[in-house]
């Protein structure tokens, strides 16, 4: 994928807002927080990507999605219409997105990691879960999470029942503040060392991933960096491309 920004215009990423947790009234002031945050990128976003876990729990059933979060999706139709590309890439806990958000909003779906230039900046960018050494039971569980049988059974469950089991189990996750997410872990950072083995292979100036919910910017070998997102639960962070430069930010909106 190529863009192209101007000297004038800037890029944005962000991830992991986990909407819906961990109660109605504290996610609604955080999808506040993000569409201020929204309106900030705006006033000079040539694009906006979030990458992954938008939602705590999200599924697309053929004529119905899930409630809620009606100002967060009125505001990414709003970006979109203002001519600013939308980019969204299914996380962990979101990644049954089957074309709601294409079709009702003009974003760009992406389920896999890709590699985006940036004007001469070349990014190695995805949500960031499934990849990297370790973690085969996970693996394993979303293959089956992404098998279109089991998507398929998964849809004749009235989603009164189908949404609420997955909620039970989405308040089960990591989003819930565990708080052994909140300690770096050195040469055990798995998508730090991801990033070093595909900077091996083939050379990017950044690697862009969420999934972590850790703010990190740390370099890859000489001349690259890993940066990863955090998340909107406790850092509210963010990162912005200018000129060829990618920034970890907060925001203090």
């Amino acid at each position: 994928m190529k863009l192209t920004p101007n000297n004038n215009e800037k890029v944005y990423f962000a991830s992991d807002f986990h909407l819906g947790v961990p109660d109605k009234v504290t996610s609604q002031a955080r999808e506040e927080k993000i569409i201020k945050w929204l309106d900030e990128c705006k006033k000079d976003a040539h694009a906006i990507f979030l990458v992954g876990d938008l939602f705590d729990f999200w599924f697309e059933y053929k004529t119905t999605v899930p409630k809620g979060f009606v100002r967060f999706q009125g505001k990414l139709a709003e970006i979109v219409d203002a001519g600013i590309e939308l980019v969204i890439f299914t996380g962990n806990h979101d990644l049954w997105m089957f074309g709601y958000f294409d079709e009702e909003i003009g974003a760009k779906v992406i389920y896999d990691p890709i590699q985006l230039y940036l004007n001469d900046t070349k990014i190695y960018i995805g949500h960031g879960d499934g990849i990297g050494p370790g973690d085969k039971g996970y693996k394993m569980l979303k293959k089956i999470f992404r098998n279109s049988f089991f998507q398929w059974a998964f849809r004749w469950l009235h989603p009164n029942i189908g949404i609420a089991l997955a909620n039970f189990w989405s308040g089960k996750s990591r989003a819930q503040a565990n708080h052994t997410e909140q300690k770096f872990m050195g040469d055990d950072e798995w998508l730090w060392d991801y990033s070093k083995s595909i900077e091996k292979k083939e050379h990017h100036d950044y690697y862009i991933f969420g999934h972590r919910h850790l703010p990190l910017d740390l370099e890859v070998g000489d001349k690259a960096k890993y940066i990863n997102l955090g998340e909107w639960l406790n850092y509210d962070t963010y990162a912005q491309y200018s000129n060829g430069n990618i920034e970890l930010k907060t925001f203090e909106g």
